[in-house]
């Protein structure tokens, strides 16, 4: 995959413009909400794709193309079938051998039916499209001049930081960041880990529901 022309600039002011909206929105504007998260996520994403369409080379530069939308959306169903089989085996590997995995992977849902719902719309939906935006499309771009290993390396372990909830290393995100990263960097479409990252949070969020 050739280099994306992702300038210092584009990474700068969009990265300047989320740390706004999360302190304006989540802060201040509806602090510890979920509708407040997805509000600023939803801002971030239209925030970022404008900064890339008038300071930098469109929103191709960053993998985003209608008519590749198809394209993106296929493989990244391909892509997640494949990862879904892997995880399955390994869980299966893990649970024979002792290993309760599943700890690592439940995520705590809220306990109120609306808000679940909400929580699978924002944490399944927006928020990573939202993210895409952010780590694959413009600082995977960014980092990508570089090369490929410090591009994924890098931009998977910033991906894993916020994410990070105690001083355990979030299984889950560390993966799913470098998967991400090269699903991006094979199929040169943001529409590909975009449909993994949402159809894994999903599946995550519905099987912690049943256990």
């Amino acid at each position: 995959m050739e280099a994306k022309p992702i300038g210092l600039r584009i990474l700068i002011i969009s990265t300047a413009a989320i740390l706004i909206i999360e302190v304006a929105v989540k802060r201040f504007l509806f602090p510890n909400s979920m509708i407040g998260l997805g509000i600023a996520r939803l801002l971030e994403a239209a925030v970022m794709a404008l900064f890339v369409v008038f300071y930098g080379n469109g929103l191709p530069s960053i993998g985003l193309e209608r008519s590749r939308l198809s394209f993106g959306l296929k493989k990244g169903l391909i892509w997640s079938a494949g990862f879904g089989v892997v995880a399955a085996l390994a869980l299966t590997v893990s649970f024979f051998m002792g290993i309760k995995t599943l700890a690592f992977i439940k995520v705590n849902l809220p306990k109120n039916a609306t808000e679940v719902a909400l929580f699978f719309a924002v944490g399944g939906i927006i928020g990573p499209v939202a993210e895409e935006i952010f780590f694959r499309g413009i600082l995977y771009g960014f980092l990508r001049r570089w090369g490929v290993a410090v591009a994924v390396i890098l931009s998977s372990f910033l991906f894993v930081l916020p994410h990070t909830r105690s001083h355990a290393i979030p299984l889950t995100q560390a993966v799913g960041g470098i998967l991400f990263a090269v699903a991006y960097e094979v199929e040169e479409c943001l529409v590909v880990p975009i449909t993994i990252h949402v159809l894994g949070n999903l599946a995550l969020f519905t099987l912690s529901l049943l256990i």
